[in-house]
């Protein structure tokens, strides 16, 4: 089973992935930020790197979902290959970040890869607000985050609802803001309670 997590920068997926791979014993799968080549050099010149660091995160997320599909075990992911497509290059497309050629060729590579990709067996999103995201990102300190806008984050978080109200697969919904699943126990039951319904029907 493949069980994504999604939401935007600061949200706490890899906070969830982490707490729920744990309760549950599912295998993490995490999202290649620490050792992106591009990140730092994308968030100082967005219209410069974007396209190399969405080839990059394409490439990683394949080669994740490969990974995913020969597991045997139950697998969480810190973010999918759609929202990849959905939200970030499709706001780098919008926000003239990536040229015409650039978006068609990564089109082009991103629905070679869906003949044998599926979307996850269950999609949990984690809406949050502007104010939510912008106190996450603050309090976890990573320097090359202190300079992402609001207006780039307000953008953001337009898509990831607009791909959201239109998502067709299994969905979990979890407005984020106030919730701190890392410190209040008490928070973190209300989304398994919601996991377990859905996956196994206990409540």
């Amino acid at each position: 089973m493949h069980i994504g997590i999604a939401g935007n920068i600061g949200a706490g997926k890899t906070t969830l992935t982490t707490l729920l791979a744990h309760h549950y014993g599912w295998t993490p799968k995490f999202e290649s930020v620490t050792y992106n080549p591009y990140l730092e050099d994308y968030y100082k010149d967005i219209k410069r790197w974007s396209f190399a660091l969405e080839m990059y995160f394409l490439q990683q997320r394949l080669h994740d979902v490969m990974d995913i599909r020969r597991s045997k075990d139950v697998i969480i992911q810190d973010r999918t290959l759609l929202e990849g497509v959905h939200i970030f290059v499709a706001n780098n497309y919008a926000q003239g970040n990536l040229s015409e050629r650039d978006y068609n060729t990564y089109m082009d590579t991103f629905n070679v890869m869906m003949e044998v990709v599926k979307e996850p067996d269950l999609m949990i999103y984690l809406r949050c607000s502007i104010p939510h995201l912008v106190a996450q990102i603050q309090k976890r300190g990573r320097d090359y985050e202190q300079t992402i806008s609001i207006e780039y984050l307000a953008g953001l978080n337009e898509r990831y609802e607009k791909w959201i109200s239109a998502y067709k697969g299994r969905l979990i919904e979890i407005d984020a803001d106030g919730l701190d699943f890392l410190g209040r126990p008490e928070d973190f039951a209300l989304i398994t309670d919601r996991i377990d319904a859905e996956l196994y029907g206990l409540f």
